[in-house]
């Protein structure tokens, strides 16, 4: 395995209309998960639920692959969730960087997991598999989720139940920030479950949406189109099973040239 690029290897080596940015802090969840943070660069912006491309440098070319920016669009860091690839021609070397080093990042964000891609509602899912929590990092701690929408409802589905902590911090996070829990309040609900582990909730979300069982927990009522939006990102099977429960129930697939009621990020899966 090739080590990330040293910091004074870069200067000759970055691609035009790319950043070079500094990794400031890496957080190792389990042996399929880390978190990290990076320097974010002046001017660059972006809206709450888009993805960046960034990369390293590998044998002296860039790799890059899409990740959801999971830190909100006001944050001064940028904050990145991934998995673990052993053999990944990105995550094999990312998954290796430590504080100091740096990582590349392509100047133009994107994405359809945006407020601005979905109609008026007054409730907010957010079906997330694995690291598909990433942009619903930046949407729950993004004040003008909660300026449009009566109350937010974060799912997160993995195996086990230590890939759930990353999502456990978040809340805790946003429960403990003197600002954000005024804004917040307990419009924000958060919904864990794994499939391979005993757990209070257990289960693939898409079985716990067709058995009703998710809106038994919650003690809301089912799918409705004139309330409830909704907001999609894990595995190709994910997205695609969870699209057609949306659709049964009436919800229309939006983007952002055509605000809908529900919203899926086909960037990338994970």
């Amino acid at each position: 395995m090739n080590a990330p690029a040293k910091t004074e290897d870069f200067a000759s080596s970055i691609p035009a209309g790319v950043y070079a940015e500094t990794v400031l802090d890496v957080t190792h969840y389990t042996d399929r998960l880390f978190r990290f943070t990076m320097t974010r660069p002046q001017g660059f912006r972006f809206r709450s639920g888009e993805f960046a491309m960034i990369g390293l440098m590998v044998e002296g070319k860039p790799v890059f692959r899409a990740y959801s920016i999971a830190s909100p669009a006001w944050a001064e860091e940028l904050e990145f969730f991934s998995i673990k690839v052993p053999d990944g021609p990105l995550t094999s070397h990312l998954q290796a960087i430590k504080p100091g080093d740096q990582v590349l990042m392509r100047k133009k964000p994107t994405g359809t997991l945006v407020l601005d891609a979905l109609t008026p509602g007054r409730r907010l899912y957010m079906f997330s598999t694995g690291t598909g929590i990433a942009p619903f990092a930046s949407l729950i701690r993004d004040p003008e989720t909660y300026e449009k929408f009566e109350e937010v409802i974060l799912t997160h589905t993995t195996r086990d139940v230590a890939e759930l902590k990353y999502g456990f911090d978040l809340v805790h996070e946003i429960q403990n920030d003197e600002l954000l829990k005024e804004v917040v309040g307990d419009k924000l609900r958060h919904y864990p479950t794994v499939t391979r582990e005993d757990f209070e909730y257990r289960g693939r979300i898409t079985d716990l949406i067709s058995s009703g069982k998710l809106f038994t927990d919650l003690g809301v009522p089912p799918l409705d189109p004139a309330i409830d939006r909704g907001m999609i990102c894990g595995s190709s099977a994910m997205l695609k099973d969870t699209k057609e429960l949306l659709e049964k129930a009436g919800l229309d697939e939006g983007a952002n040239s055509k605000p809908a009621e529900f919203v899926i990020e086909r960037a990338f899966v994970g």
